[in-house]
């Protein structure tokens, strides 16, 4: 046997390598007995299919007549529509989608249901119509590469509705009357270049339009449709005057306006005098919009507004105690009547909160009485989701941002993994409810940061307007002065702090690193524009009315060169410096293939660390399943690898 003598050196050393690896794994047991412990008191880590897979049932309505019940489910992993008697509690399936999600639907009298669908995302969504006995859908606009949306259902005409198409020109829409017997469509109104919206009276009678010239945008309106447009009032596209809606008169109307204010406020209208008239209801914080109004009793019933929440204005007491009445059943959520029979007798509720998606019921008013429909999701339990609470905060040049937070539950909220996540738009805002990217990130033990920053909308024209050519400037400032706000209240973990956001928000990850490249740890845009000279150029045609509007908003092409080299992340990728996650869908008509293409290059150029996920399928966004599941999966792995998060 060979004998091994150790030298008092060599004994030393071992020792010291001994005490070495001791202290390591020591090390080691300590993060994770201290991690293990932290993370005991968390909710159980849920699977992530089970925040992003298709609710259980989803979009109710209510038949005319109140008899019967429409409503999205899965089937073959794809929304579809089913409908439900009321009395008997039989359903059947009506739609058959296998490609795609049902993009939308609504009843179409008692006894048939309008549908739009799209493919793969393009956009150029087709209305379909089938009846409730489960007939094989009909295309009513079965034309390639054209884009097709309602005017008006029509519900007191059972044979037709009117629809607007860009068939004849890719940049604008006309108006059709289609017979959803036979499909016929008869052209009633040619739409000369600029026209970006249609509106009827309550009669169906196409009576107003609003016009642009890329800049401004004029009110036109007739008395009857035997009658040219005529134009009523032009102004620039940064104040709104808005037709909301016509009074049952069909002489009088209700407008959006903010001419006279900073903050949009509603108003009648006489649009024969040409005159603003009363002030129906306005706020001193925050935009007023989303009129409420009864058929039955012929008169506007209230409007509602968002501060850090939904609320409400009632004019009418009978609406006011439909409010009540619900109210009383969910004093914990939110209740939202989003649909009534003809009778307004039975109702369908929404509820919701921030911890969860909710349920739909049907209320009926005679007898006090409500059931449940269905919860949308009802594998997430409410107990196990984290509160989202709104704050605010101070800019770098003092301007007020609002925002909400979300921060995992069953852990201090001192030093955590941060993720913002600037909204899409950007002439948009994030607003408190259930958000699930943000459950699933406080899941994996992440506080989630959602900021309403410069040219957001719903805060009034000046605030809006302050994000005019501020793309990955004030605006960009403001999400980072969010991140910055959240380390100095120790809620966030200065070396682990992360940039998502989809559309706009991609952009915003993309400007994020390459702007601020010591800020973040890592970064994800999903269908995020990275040059604005090509996104500029690649808008979908009947976007084409808006150019000018992008030109303002954003930049001009050829005026502004400068400021859109400087903003366009592409042309510095070099600064980039982070782990970064792109995802794309292959045939998006807003921000095109090529905006992911050429970041992804010019990363991988300058030698730096992108994954890259295209789905051939898909448009704007994942609409399909299979490819949400396959988007966060590695998403949490991307977090996991460079957060820390569980």
């Amino acid at each position: 046997m060979k004998k091994f003598s150790l030298t008092r050196r060599k004994l030393k050393y071992l020792k010291g390598v001994f005490y070495v690896k001791t202290f390591w794994i020591l090390s080691l047991v300590l993060l994770v007995c201290s991690c293990s412990s932290a993370f005991a008191a968390m909710p159980p880590l849920l699977p992530m299919e089970d925040f992003f897979k298709n609710p259980e049932s989803a979009s109710f309505a209510i038949s005319p007549d109140g008899t019967k019940l429409a409503f999205m489910r899965p089937w073959e992993h794809r929304m579809n529509v089913y409908v439900r008697d009321i009395a008997t509690g039989e359903e059947k399936r009506v739609t058959s989608a296998t490609e795609r999600d049902i993009a939308g639907f609504f009843w179409k009298g008692n006894g048939k249901v309008v549908f739009v669908q799209d493919s793969g995302g393009d956009e150029n969504f087709h209305i379909y119509i089938t009846d409730i006995k489960g007939s094989e859908a009909r295309d009513l606009t079965p034309f390639e590469k054209v884009r097709a949306g309602i005017v008006d259902d029509l519900e007191d005409d059972p044979n037709h509705m009117l629809i607007d198409m860009n068939k004849r020109d890719p940049e604008v829409f006309d108006v059709f009357r289609c017979d959803i017997n036979t499909g016929e469509l008869v052209q009633i109104a040619e739409n000369p270049g600029g026209i970006i919206g249609w509106m009827t009276d309550h009669d169906g009678k196409l009576r107003a339009a609003i016009d642009t010239d890329g800049v401004n945008t004029s009110f036109l309106y007739r008395t009857t449709e035997d009658e040219p447009f005529r134009t009523l009032i032009t102004t620039n596209f940064k104040e709104t005057f808005d037709p909301a809606l016509f009074a049952y008169d069909n002489k009088m109307m209700y407008i959006e306006s903010n001419l006279s204010s900073d903050k949009t406020a509603i108003y009648t209208f006489d649009p024969e005098a040409n005159k603003v008239l009363d002030l129906v209801f306005e706020h001193d914080e925050v935009d007023a919009g989303g009129i409420l109004h009864s058929k039955k009793r012929k008169k506007i019933t209230g409007v509602t507004f968002t501060t850090d929440k939904r609320h409400y204005k009632f004019f009418d007491e009978d609406r006011e105690e439909l409010q009540k009445a619900v109210d009383k059943f969910f004093p914990n959520y939110e209740a939202v009547v989003v649909d009534m029979d003809d009778d307004e007798r039975r109702v369908i509720v929404r509820t919701y909160s921030d911890r969860t998606r909710g349920a739909y019921y049907l209320y009926d008013r005679k007898d006090n009485s409500i059931s449940k429909l269905a919860e949308l999701s009802p594998w997430l339990k409410e107990e196990q989701m984290a509160p989202m609470k709104a704050i605010t905060y101070k800019s770098r040049d003092g301007l007020t941002i609002h925002g909400y937070i979300t921060l995992p539950e069953g852990v201090e909220s001192k030093d955590l993994p941060l993720v913002v996540n600037p909204h899409g738009g950007p002439s948009a805002r994030d607003v408190w409810g259930f958000d699930s990217l943000a459950q699933f990130l406080a899941n994996r033990g992440l506080a989630v940061l959602q900021v309403n920053f410069r040219g957001s909308t719903g805060y009034g024209k000046s605030f809006w307007q302050a994000g005019f050519k501020q793309w990955g400037r004030k605006m960009q400032d403001d999400v980072t002065d969010g991140v910055l706000w959240a380390v100095d209240q120790g809620i966030a973990d200065r070396n682990r702090l992360a940039i998502f956001g989809g559309s706009y928000g991609g952009y915003s990850a993309l400007a994020g690193a390459t702007f601020t490249p010591d800020l973040y740890a890592c970064a994800v845009s999903y269908v995020g524009p990275s040059n604005i000279f090509t996104l500029l150029e690649t808008i979908p045609p009947y976007w084409k009315p808006l150019r000018e509007m992008e030109y303002e908003e954003i930049g001009d092409p050829v005026k502004d060169k400068e400021l859109l080299e400087a903003i366009s992340p592409v042309f510095h990728a070099e600064n980039i410096k982070i782990p970064q996650l792109v995802a794309q869908g292959a045939n998006d008509p807003r921000v095109n293939k090529a905006e992911s293409d050429q970041i992804v290059e010019a990363v991988r150029k300058a030698g730096k660390d992108v994954v890259y996920m295209v789905k051939d399928n898909e448009g704007h966004g994942f609409h399909n399943e299979e490819n949400r599941f396959d988007f966060y999966r590695q998403m949490e792995e991307f977090f996991r690898k460079h957060l820390g998060s569980r």
